[in-house]
């Protein structure tokens, strides 16, 4: 493999990591299509434990197979493929080598009692992941729970550990709880705010959901509104994340959210693009359509990276 000077420029950010932590990195950034350019897109199938089988799965009953993703992932020529222990299990063995994997550590599900605090169990460990051959862990917080310190302080011991066993840490940061409305989880504002609070603790790779110009906080708002900061466009606000996340010295990548229409998913991409951001993580949509219409939706969004569309 021999790497870009792009991909050389995006972990130079990372000083003082270990060599197994950036060769996780080299692994992701140099798979697939859109390896060396700095763009990636990556498949995370975590939602059978998030939102149970049939929502998942049910609109494309192959994919309730988790071989099926592995091959999706390889066939799209993705950058890497995320799950928890028991997906990357069922073909970890069959296959290793050919697509760099994400071990996604803690998890939640939908049966809890919608009073609960918003927290995850952790459910897997950093020696699964070298265990089944990956990259990178992935973690979930979420900024704004009552529950959020004791996950940050899970996250802080499980990223001490990774990097010190040669793993890099992705971490899904997703505002929600008690004190956030529905438009407060994915407000410009606070979605910078997790953007930083992902990188403060140590994320190689930060994950957050694109955001809508709302402004929830209302100190925040003030600055927001004093100091002119944009946040007219998506791929504004993409911008400011990237700003957010050590004025993009880390990798973002921008969930793909609920199911939508294929130009929805392409607007993303584009504002993705334009922003500055480093791609789409991207599950629901690609996984849940017929296996022919993911790959070419799955094309189409790396022709968008690649300026070719």
């Amino acid at each position: 493999m021999k790497m870009t000077d792009t991909v050389r420029a995006i972990l130079a950010n990372y000083d003082g990591e270990t060599p197994g932590v950036k060769a996780g990195l080299a692994r992701i950034l140099m798979q697939g299509r859109l390896g060396g350019t700095g763009k990636v897109v990556i498949l995370p199938v975590d939602q059978g434990f998030e939102h149970g089988p049939a929502r998942s799965f049910g609109a494309n009953p192959a994919a309730y197979d988790p071989q099926y993703h592995y091959q999706l992932a390889i066939d799209a020529e993705m950058s890497a493929y995320a799950a928890p222990l028991g997906m990357l299990e069922a073909g970890a063995d069959a296959f290793a080598g050919q697509i760099p994997t994400i071990l996604k550590v803690n998890s939640a599900n939908s049966l809890m009692p919608p009073e609960a605090p918003k927290t995850q169990a952790i459910t897997a460990s950093v020696d699964d992941a070298l265990r089944l051959g990956c990259s990178a862990i992935g973690f979930t917080i979420y900024p704004g729970s009552s529950a959020s310190l004791e996950m940050f302080s899970d996250i802080a011991e499980m990223r001490r550990e990774a990097a010190a066993k040669g793993l890099a840490s992705v971490i899904w940061s997703y505002p929600r709880g008690e004190a956030l409305d529905k438009d407060g989880e994915t407000a410009i504002d606070v979605t910078a705010y997790a953007a930083q609070i992902a990188a403060l603790l140590g994320a190689h790779i930060v994950k957050i959901k694109l955001s809508t110009d709302v402004l929830s906080q209302p100190e925040a708002k003030k600055v927001y509104e004093a100091e002119k900061i944009d946040i007219s466009t998506q791929a504004a606000r993409v911008a400011h994340c990237m700003q957010a996340a050590f004025g993009g010295r880390r990798i973002v990548v921008f969930s793909g959210g609920a199911s939508k229409g294929a130009d929805a998913v392409y607007d993303d991409a584009r504002a993705i693009r334009d922003g500055g951001g480093n791609g789409s993580i991207i599950g629901r949509n690609s996984f849940q359509r017929p296996r022919t219409e993911a790959l070419d939706l799955l094309r189409k969004i790396q022709d968008i990276y690649l300026g070719q569309a």
